[in-house]
């Protein structure tokens, strides 16, 4: 049974239906499949400021599909056109090379960059100013504040965890479009993409000798599932893939155990995909330390792999902990026997969708500033941190502008991606339907790296590109959020189109503790704090607008 949204909701999506405000396909799919809905709202009859939200103008509604992008666009307003120069003529640099760009930020800290702006774009940002402290006064402390945390509370509460090719994930899809049609969003649609599904099931592991313990574990993505009787071996536990290769001997019929020790996640996360390596030398299972710095007896999931041509054995994370219990007592030279039964299945591809909604820019509306999450989430706990926070902050930041009446220059485009922690298919799907417009996006914003203490934003782009960021970021010193980074960390559904040439920007925030919760029953509300969301949503909000409204476009 479907889960219901609120009936307020619910009546506005059947009022929208009956009134052909959107369409629902009833193709036959897969189990689980829901199809795409799409919808808009006309623009505001003033091309620059939008009147504030009001559920009586629902009349208003027009239809708008991908078919038709042209539809609903508000007229040009007569307003100067030219564009401010980023930097005084006599001082321009080459930044490409065989449209190769050459000049990928690596700095660590801002300060350490240099930058040149034309006088007359400094003055154009800063003339942001008032609408920047508008925003920030909204959401930290007027009738905004509270709002993101509401939201993201009822989204994880109402729905849980949204693995990819579940139901729930499709039904909290569904519920969000009826928000985005509440909050009087443009374009409201879904956009299709195909996804993998896999399945946990139950799962168990016992140690049985030297002694009967009961270990935590969970299954890691894409893993296939037991023999029904499960597998019991003999452990043999190793600290890399160069110790599993000097101990292959001893490997076959046996169950490895990878205990590397923490060097970040990038590095150590290479472990969870160590099941084919360990088949290669005959091992009949595959235990990996969670890829985290710290644990509660907590084990953390994730996706994996497996190599072409080489047996597909059971893959699963277990605890920091008793990954060194017992690498402690193989080196007492105990023998280490245990039980592992997992019933997990892979079932063919299934459709998902990629949410979208948007404020129409009122001169330049074929140009985008992205700002987007993941609304998917692994099975376990409720998604609230990954990436419940970074989807709620960045779908908020359209509702703000839309409440306050700020239409930019450009179009705002939320994008609550799916298929991410399997593999970012729904990011891919989206770009192969988009690439060819990889030209009129002039920001790509995504934040999934926590919501945690904001401090800035992360950036991938050439330096003029990021001293115009900078330059923007100078106005939130109110809520003391002005630094940026390089290179971006933090926005993996927008690394294709960094790699494209496109700027792009990630939440740089104060995550320290991101991965003691990361994939695992601790990722929940609890994680999350009202304020601190709060702080996130005006500063994506504020560095959106203006990046969406400021004459300049952002070079490659």
């Amino acid at each position: 049974m479907r889960t219901s949204c609120n009936a307020l909701g619910l009546l506005l999506l059947l009022t929208a239906m009956a009134s052909g405000f959107i369409v629902i396909e009833k193709e036959p799919k897969e189990k689980n499949d829901k199809s795409p809905q799409e919808a808009s709202p006309k623009s505001s009859e003033d091309p620059l400021v939008m009147e504030p939200w009001s559920r009586t103008e629902e009349n208003q509604v027009l239809k708008m599909t991908k078919e038709d992008p042209e539809a609903g666009r508000p007229e040009n307003n007569e307003i100067e056109k030219n564009r401010t120069p980023l930097v005084p003529q006599d001082s321009r640099t080459s930044f490409e090379e065989n449209g190769v760009n050459l000049q990928r930020g690596t700095s660590p800290e801002d300060e350490e960059l240099e930058c040149n702006l034309s006088s007359s774009l400094v003055e154009e940002i800063q003339k942001y100013q008032p609408i920047v402290d508008k925003i920030i006064d909204y959401v930290v402390k007027g009738d905004y504040k509270g709002k993101t945390y509401e939201v993201l509370a009822e989204l994880v509460d109402t729905f849980g965890p949204r693995i990819t090719g579940s139901g729930t994930l499709e039904e909290a899809i569904d519920w969000m479009l009826v928000k985005s049609l509440g909050e009087k969003l443009e374009n409201v649609h879904t956009e299709d993409a195909k996804v993998p599904h896999w399945v946990r099931n139950n799962e168990s592991l016992w140690m049985t000798s030297p002694r009967l313990h009961k270990m935590n574990l969970l299954g890691l993505g894409g893993s296939v599932g037991t023999p029904p009787g499960g597998i019991a071996a003999e452990v043999i536990v190793v600290n890399s893939f160069d110790e599993l290769d000097q101990k292959h001997l001893e490997v076959p019929g046996k169950i490895v155990v990878y205990n590397p020790p923490w060097k970040g996640y990038g590095e150590t996360v290479k472990y969870r995909s160590g099941a084919s390596k360990a088949a290669r030398y005959g091992a009949v299972a595959s235990l990996v330390r969670s890829i985290a710095p710290f644990s509660i007896n907590s084990p953390h999931t994730g996706w994996q792999h497996y190599d072409e041509g080489v047996p597909k054995i059971p893959n699963a994370a277990i605890t920091i902990e008793d990954a060194a219990m017992m690498e402690r007592m193989q080196k007492r030279g105990q023998r280490v026997e245990l039980h592992l039964q997992m019933q997990a299945e892979n079932y063919p591809q299934t459709v998902s969708r990629n949410t979208i909604a948007e404020i129409r820019g009122y001169e330049r509306p074929e140009e985008v500033v992205v700002v987007s999450g993941h609304l998917d989430s692994w099975d376990v706990g409720q998604g609230a941190m990954d990436d419940g926070g970074g989807a709620m902050v960045s779908w908020n930041s359209a509702v703000v502008l839309q409440r306050l009446g700020l239409r930019p220059r450009r179009t705002l485009r939320a994008i609550l991606w799916t298929g991410e922690e399997q593999g970012l298919w729904g990011s891919f799907s989206y770009f192969n339907d988009h690439k060819h417009e990889k030209d009129l996006f002039q920001l790509m914003l995504e934040s999934d790296i926590g919501t945690f203490s904001p401090l800035g934003v992360d950036f991938d782009g050439t330096n003029e590109a990021k001293c115009i960021l900078k330059e923007i970021l100078s106005l939130l010193k109110p809520i003391n959020t002005t630094s940026t980074r390089s290179p971006m960390d933090g926005g993996p559904d927008i690394e294709i189109w960094r790699n494209a040439g496109v700027p792009t920007g990630s939440l740089y925030n104060a995550n320290d503790e991101y991965f003691w919760f990361h994939h695992s029953d601790g990722d929940t509300m609890s994680v999350e704090d009202s304020d601190t969301l709060d702080r996130c949503t005006a500063l994506w909000t504020a560095v959106a607008y203006v990046a969406a409204d400021i004459s300049a476009t952002f070079p490659r």
